[in-house]
């Protein structure tokens, strides 16, 4: 059932998505990155008046991996940059889908926390099932090695021992800057017209 809250809340979404900007908050599945997908794709294909940049607020624990790779192949496709800017918290998957913002466009604000930390997955079965899971497994940490290479510029040893070690990795935004997860760390100013 849809209240006035949820209109109030939906006409906002629209209101910022109209004007080239749209948030990412809470868990990455299929439910908040759908909104973000039809978004870009949208303002690619549909849209008239087409916007210099979009602005993708990011503000997320992580998530479903499957979900956040299909909105990361929407924004590398995208034909408009899309700047991603962190606030809060950006983890896992979410930091995957902050680094795959267009370069030069990836932006931390002062107090927003990073965690990095390697693909986990869990299953029980039949031992055939059980070589299909490690199979996804390894498929899925090649995909996250890629796609950190190719969005910070390090080597695969760099982010194996600095970003995807065993264990958690928590990071400042400075500490984040300097191993290249992000182009800049800064403030934002809302102003009204």
């Amino acid at each position: 059932m849809i209240n006035n809250e949820s209109l109030d809340y939906l006409s906002t979404s629209q209101n910022l998505a109209d004007h080239g900007m749209m948030m990412l908050m809470g868990a990455v599945n299929e439910d908040t990155v759908k909104p973000v997908i039809e978004w870009i794709l949208y303002e690619n294909f549909c849209k008239k008046k087409k916007n210099k940049e979009l602005l993708l607020m990011i503000c997320s624990e992580g998530g479903s991996l499957e979900d956040a790779f299909a909105l990361i192949d929407v924004i590398r496709a995208s034909k408009i940059p899309v700047k991603t800017v962190g606030l809060g918290v950006i983890a896992s998957a979410a930091l995957m889908i902050f680094i795959s913002g267009h370069a030069g466009r990836r932006v931390l604000t002062p107090n927003t926390s990073i965690l990095s930390h390697q693909f986990t997955a869990g299953h029980a079965g039949k031992a055939h099932e059980l070589f299909a899971t490690v199979k996804e497994f390894e498929l899925a940490q090649h995909r996250m090695l890629d796609l950190y290479r190719d969005c910070t510029g390090l080597d695969e040893n760099e982010i194996r021992k600095v970003l995807l070690p065993a264990q958690d990795v928590y990071l400042s935004a400075q500490e984040a800057l300097k191993h290249k997860i992000c182009d800049h760390v800064a403030g934002f100013s809302i102003t009204t017209g």
